[in-house]
């Protein structure tokens, strides 16, 4: 029976460290820890004392990748606490610069971090010479995005236009009109990636389990929604997933019955389970819950794609991505048109200060973000709650974790290598900059 010894180190976050203990004696798991050693990092606090208009620019600099979805978070949060209600064209141009960031940090995940994994190459850098088509494809669908962020937010990175009930500047209708242009113009680049990956093969492994997203009846939902609890059945005779499940729904006001955070030893991050136990978030999650919702573009790109919710197989996380990606290129290409259509208007988004509470439920790409204020009658920020999805998401990478390492130990030592850092890179933990996240040692 084999005996493995896993040491991970500096497995990177949000900015951060973590690491991953796995022992193996025999054939049995004594040990597997995924520890994250970053030190705590305070957002709540910081943001206690500060004025109301202040959360927003606060919070968007937790992520450098979800900066939007931070910021609309936030932004939401503080509206329901103020009693505000933002005008269509303020939420229409929220959702745009929201499908902008999926579409940036999908394609950054898919094409620069996991397709080295299924390409047989250490880094995207090899790539460069031997795949130069695809890298090529991949810039442009990157600077695309970025460019799509910045048109609505005023930046690529901590957009600056961005404010409670409206904006600070309005983009210009002629810009978001070439915007247009461009995510027709991507639609070769997209089905290029569609073909790429579908050639490509992903692990064969399933796990059981619950999975959480915003879902409405009416649309997609990244930008609002109820949260949804999903967890699907399988066949009790052939073992295949079935569409069927067990569907629980959650007001926002009661975001904390599902995401319930506990301290564990071996981590300076929270676990979060659900009261059914650990649950993922992410696209997947999206996908699952929604299927029926996406654009049926990205429906024709899920099918290409070999995928068929709902699924339980983490690493296809990568797939739902892309398949997001169609989504999120042709709503954004229908909301242009719905903005250009009424015209952009210089509108008031004066706010009245008052006592209040609220919370607020964004999908970012890796998941359902959560953001919670209470200010007093001053306007300052007295309480504040923030739940990342890459938190949410770590007690269920242990879990898959668990269940993977047994179907895998008659691998070598280099493909188990392999299957240990895909599995962690699937959930696309934020930041997973470094594309080798692991350095694994075998004893035995």
């Amino acid at each position: 029976m084999a005996s493995v010894s896993v040491n991970v180190h500096n497995i990177t976050r949000v900015e951060g460290h973590g690491n991953i203990v796995l022992n193996v004696r025999d054939g049995t798991i004594e040990e597997l820890r995924l520890e994250i050693t970053e030190s705590p990092r305070f957002y709540e606090a910081m943001l206690v004392g500060r004025n109301w208009d202040e959360a927003q620019e606060i919070s968007c600099r937790i992520c450098g990748i979800c900066s939007t979805g931070h910021s609309t978070a936030s932004l939401r949060a503080m509206e329901a606490a103020l009693g505000v209600t933002p005008s269509e064209q303020t939420v229409l141009l929220r959702k745009l610069a929201l499908h902008g960031e999926h579409n940036q940090s999908h394609v950054l995940h898919v094409l620069f971090l996991v397709a080295p994994d299924l390409l047989g190459a250490p880094s995207v850098v090899p790539l460069a010479s031997t795949h130069r088509p695809v890298i090529e494809m991949a810039l442009r669908l990157k600077r695309l995005a970025n460019d799509h962020i910045a048109l609505v937010t005023g930046r690529h990175i901590h957009g600056v236009n961005l404010k409670v009930n409206g904006f600070h500047s309005l983009p210009k209708e002629k810009a978001l009109a070439a915007l247009r242009e461009r995510l027709v113009a991507s639609r070769d680049d997209i089905q290029a990636t569609i073909e790429l990956v579908a050639s490509l093969k992903l692990p064969d492994f399933e796990r059981a389990g619950e999975y959480v997203a915003n879902s409405r009846a009416d649309e997609y939902a990244f930008y609002d929604g109820t949260i949804t609890s999903f967890r699907p059945l399988q066949c009790d005779h052939c073992g295949h997933t079935l569409k069927e499940g067990y569907r629980e729904e959650y007001p926002i006001e009661r975001y904390r019955d599902i995401a319930r955070e506990t301290v564990v030893k071996h981590s300076h991050a929270k676990h979060t389970a659900s009261v059914h136990g650990s649950y993922a978030v992410g696209a997947l999650a999206r996908v699952n819950i929604n299927y029926d919702l996406l654009h049926p573009a990205a429906k024709q790109a899920a099918e290409a794609l070999g995928f068929r919710a709902p699924c339980m197989n983490p690493f296809m996380n990568n797939v739902a991505q892309l398949i997001e990606v169609v989504h999120c290129t042709e709503d954004s290409i229908a909301i242009i048109d719905k903005l250009l259509e009424r015209g952009i208007q210089q509108e008031d988004t004066s706010v009245e200060v008052r006592a209040g509470r609220g919370a607020a439920a964004v999908e970012v790409p890796r998941g359902i973000l959560f953001h919670e204020y209470e200010v007093d009658d001053d306007g300052k920020i007295v309480a504040a709650n923030l739940i990342i999805p890459t938190g949410q998401n770590l007690n269920n990478i242990e879990h898959d974790m668990r269940a993977l390492v047994p179907q895998i130990l008659t691998l070598s030592h280099d493909e188990i290598r392999l299957m240990l850092e895909m599995l962690v890179r699937a959930y696309d933990p934020c930041i997973s900059c470094a594309t080798h996240l692991l350095d694994v040692r075998f004893v035995g």
